[in-house]
């Protein structure tokens, strides 16, 4: 047991630098993990690792709120939220944005507990039938939002030029420096479609005072956001290919990120610890590894399920405190001039996927920004852009590659 919570803390640090550090997830820290497994073995113990790693996925759901809202800068958990968050925030309501999202992420994580007992009785017996599920799942929800669109045609177009972009991104990740994987294209892709895209047209000016309020979303609001990010947390978190990011695109079909921006934020948060949370049931019920950190975990001796469970509620608590205690620190960028702040950051990213990804990731983040300025341009939503995770997951969904 102090094993356990020696290693809750120490993820808690390590969810800390990631949420906060645009370019720097989780998963890129149980990468480096593993390659210093030999050393950090002996030293801390399996029980310790386990620990910290699955406590630092749940730190970073929480903590990823803060660039994504006052820097505008994505990762792959808050691709299409980045875009109502920062919103929020030049209207100087960012504290408020940061608060629904750890809002978000706390009942989603108090909702994905019961949840995972029901799914380890059940869904096994249903795996062979789910496999295809995800191709099907992400037709049907690209058909609803062309549908609903005033410009289905254009939407089209964008999502699969974007779509083109993200087969393009997956297949020749090799291109990249080897070191962190091939996730590390996620960076410069998702920056270019929703960061560098919205920053080229952001406003000009000072950043607004930052006042909180309170939360302009109810009980119902909440219960509705909980429910639909739970779901959707559900089904990306158990079906092969599909990511936090699929999610994203999913609730955008469900809640209109432009109309009701606070209740997309906490369903997306709410999805991305469910997602987290169900990911870890999928592999100790059907041995399925669904990101980074559950791969890290199966090559060490791990602890039963609910030691785990309990390490991430510990970690859920620290986080959420710490996320509303840098939600309260808002009033720091007030009168920052926002051209400067958005060269600084525009420079910060291009950096970043030089580091990460090399010459091809700054070819890449390009490219994105490229096909991210076309929905400004013909006046659609953002959200088709989602075509550069959907059209790869629907590709290798059915059988086509495409990854």
């Amino acid at each position: 047991m102090i094993e356990i919570l020696a290693g809750t803390v120490a993820g808690v640090i390590l969810g800390l630098l990631s949420g906060l550090f645009p370019g720097v997830h989780v998963n890129t820290m149980a990468a480096i993990m593993l390659a210093s497994l030999a050393i950090l073995l002996p030293l801390f113990g399996p029980f310790f690792l386990a620990a910290a790693l699955f406590s630092a996925l749940i730190t970073h759901c929480f903590l990823d709120a803060v660039p994504s809202t006052f820097l505008g800068i994505p990762d792959a958990d808050t691709a299409l939220a980045v875009l109502p968050a920062h919103a929020l925030c030049m209207e100087g309501k960012g504290e408020e944005a940061v608060r629904i999202s750890a809002l978000g992420s706390a009942t989603g994580l108090a909702l994905a507990v019961p949840v995972t007992a029901l799914l380890l009785l059940v869904m096994p017996h249903l795996q062979s039938s789910l496999d295809w599920a995800s191709g099907v799942i992400l037709v049907a929800v690209i058909g609803f939002l062309l549908v609903q669109s005033e410009a289905p045609g254009w939407g089209l177009l964008v999502f699969f030029a974007s779509g083109i972009l993200g087969v393009f991104s997956f297949r020749y990740a090799f291109l990249a420096p080897p070191l962190l994987g091939e996730s590390v294209v996620l960076m410069p892709l998702l920056s270019g479609l929703f960061g560098i895209s919205m920053l080229l047209y952001s406003g000009r000016g000072a950043i607004p005072p930052q006042r909180f309020s309170g939360l302009a979303i109810g009980k119902e609001g909440i219960l509705k956001g909980t429910l639909l990010g739970g779901v959707a947390g559900i089904v990306v978190g158990w079906l092969p290919g599909l990511s936090n990011a699929t999610a994203n695109g999913v609730l955008a079909s469900a809640v209109n990120y432009t109309r009701d921006r606070r209740g997309y934020l906490l369903a997306t948060s709410a999805a991305n610890t469910m997602n987290s949370v169900v990911g870890l049931a999928a592999f100790f019920a059907v041995d399925r590894m669904r990101n980074g950190v559950v791969a890290a975990l199966s090559l060490l001796e791990i602890p039963p399920l609910p030691l785990l469970l309990l390490s991430g509620t510990l970690a859920s608590l620290a986080a959420y405190l710490l996320t509303i205690r840098l939600a309260g620190m808002a009033y720091l960028l007030e009168g920052v001039d926002r051209t400067l702040m958005n060269r600084v950051v525009m420079i910060f990213v291009a950096a970043v996927s030089l580091i990460g990804a090399g010459i091809f990731g700054l070819m890449l983040l390009a490219l994105a920004t490229a096909v991210g300025c076309i929905p400004r341009l013909v006046n659609v939503p953002q959200v088709f852009c989602m075509g550069a995770i959907m059209v790869p997951v629907m590709l290798y969904s059915f059988g086509l590659g495409g990854i």
